[in-house]
């Protein structure tokens, strides 16, 4: 099974941002874990600040993976184009925060891309990437 993980603006600084909120574990140290609890799996990371960038790769992937996790970062609130890249694709995407978005600023609660996915999970931790990748093992 085929899936991608997309992160956006500013998760690229995990494990030095914000540690009360994101922990101190950087993402490519997850990733490695991810990939070692999840061998049987072609897993694949991308991260990128820029929208179109992540927009790119949705066009890129969109119709060739048998899923996508993404977490679009603040882009969750702003982008009409990633939403309307979502629902262009034939590849589910599960929608992931690692914060409860909901026990945070007002701004937060409303996210603009998950009406365009199969699901959301948010606030628990990086443990979410491996909640998404266990729904598509199930799914397919």
């Amino acid at each position: 099974m085929k899936i991608q993980i997309i992160n956006g603006p500013n998760l690229n600084l995990l494990g030095t941002r914000e540690k009360s909120i994101y922990g101190d574990q950087s993402f490519d140290q997850y990733f490695e874990v991810l990939k070692n609890r999840f061998p049987h799996h072609d897993l694949a990371y991308y991260q990128s600040n820029v929208e179109g960038e992540i927009i790119n790769k949705l066009h890129e992937i969109g119709f060739s993976y048998d899923g996508i996790i993404l977490n679009a970062g603040a882009y969750t609130h702003s982008s009409i184009a990633i939403h309307d890249a979502i629902a262009s694709i034939t590849t589910k995407v599960a929608e992931v925060h690692i914060s409860n978005l909901y026990a945070r600023e007002e701004f937060r609660h409303k996210s603009i891309i998950t009406s365009k996915c199969i699901g959301l999970i948010t606030g628990f931790g990086l443990e979410g990437y491996a909640l998404a990748i266990q729904y598509f093992e199930r799914s397919k």
